[in-house]
C-alpha cells in the first residue's frame, strides 16, 4: 500500500473513532447542569469548587424568593439590624471598599457568594475596577457616603451631599444606583433618613453581628458586618472562609440582602 493511501486510511480511522465517541451537546449540557448541582458554583477541576477554599461541604442555594421593597413608615426608610426571617440565611456585607484582595474575587465568583459591599469613594480611590469585577460575578455594590463621615448631627445638606453624591458615583462607575445605605459607624438621626429617602434609597443597613464578632451565636437573619480594611493578618479571603464554615457548622447559608428588604 502507497503511504498516500496509509495516510488516509489512518486519518478515516481517527475521524471515525471522534464520532463514535461524540457527545449530543443536549447531553453534554445535561452533564455539565449535574456536575452544578453538586456545589452551589461553577465546578473546578475534581467538580468540588468548595474543597478548594477548605470548605467541608457546598453551601446550599439559599431559597429563590423574589425581592421585595421595605415598606417605608412615614416617608421615611427603614433602619434594620437583622432580617426577620424563617429562612435559614445569614447576610454577608463589607464597608469601605480599603481592602483589594483579589483571591477574594475568586471566592465570590467559584462559590457565588452574594455578598454586599458598603463603598466609600474617598476610601476606594483608583481601585473601583477592582469592584466592578466583584460585581460582574455576582457583588452588589451599595452606599457608604463619599468621604466617611459620622452622618448624625450634620445639617441637612452636607449629608444629603455625602449620600447622593456617592449615588453619582456608584452610578457614573457601575450603571446601577443603590437602594441601601449604611451610615458609617452606624450612627444617624432622622435628618440622615430624611436625606437617604431623598436620594432615592430604600433602607438603612446597620449589622447585628458587628466586625470581629462574626463566629459568635450567629443566627438565620443576621447582618454579619465582616472585617475588612487589614494590613496585618489574615486576608479578607481567609476571615471570609473561616466565617463560611461556622456558617455551615451552624446549618445556615449565606442569602442576598437585597432580595429580603
Amino acid at each position: 500500500m502507497r503511504p498516500r493511501t496509509l495516510l488516509a486510511t489512518g486519518l478515516a480511522a481517527v475521524l471515525l473513532s471522534g464520532c463514535a465517541q461524540s457527545v449530543d451537546p443536549i447531553e453534554r449540557l445535561g452533564k455539565k447542569a449535574v456536575q452544578r448541582v453538586e456545589s452551589y458554583g461553577p465546578a473546578r477541576a475534581d467538580g468540588r469548587p468548595y474543597r478548594h477554599w477548605g470548605l467541608p461541604a457546598p453551601l446550599p442555594a439559599p431559597p429563590r424568593i423574589p425581592a421585595r421593597t421595605t415598606a417605608r413608615r412615614g416617608g421615611l426608610p427603614p433602619v434594620v439590624r437583622r432580617v426577620e426571617t424563617s429562612d435559614k440565611v445569614v447576610f454577608l456585607t463589607y464597608d469601605d471598599g480599603a481592602e483589594k484582595d483579589p483571591r477574594f474575587v475568586e471566592l465570590v465568583r467559584e462559590l457565588r457568594l452574594p455578598v454586599s459591599m458598603f463603598l466609600t469613594d474617598s476610601v476606594v480611590g483608583p481601585g473601583y475596577g477592582h469592584f466592578a469585577r466583584l460585581q460582574s460575578v455576582g457583588a452588589s455594590i451599595q452606599n457608604h457616603t463619599l468621604d466617611h463621615p459620622a452622618l448624625r448631627g450634620l445639617p441637612y445638606t452636607g449629608q444629603r451631599a455625602e449620600i447622593c453624591g456617592q449615588q453619582e458615583k456608584v452610578r457614573s462607575r457601575f450603571g446601577i444606583r443603590p437602594r441601601l445605605l449604611r451610615p458609617p459607624y452606624g450612627t444617624y438621626d432622622r435628618t440622615t433618613l430624611r436625606a437617604a429617602a431623598d436620594c432615592g434609597l430604600s433602607a438603612v443597613v446597620l449589622w447585628s453581628v458587628p466586625p470581629e464578632g462574626e463566629n459568635r451565636g450567629l443566627r438565620a437573619g443576621d447582618i454579619v458586618s465582616v472585617t475588612s480594611g487589614e494590613t496585618r493578618g489574615p486576608t479578607l479571603t481567609e476571615r471570609t472562609t473561616r466565617l463560611l464554615r461556622e456558617i455551615q457548622r451552624r446549618g445556615l447559608t449565606v442569602g442576598r440582602l437585597e432580595d429580603y428588604l
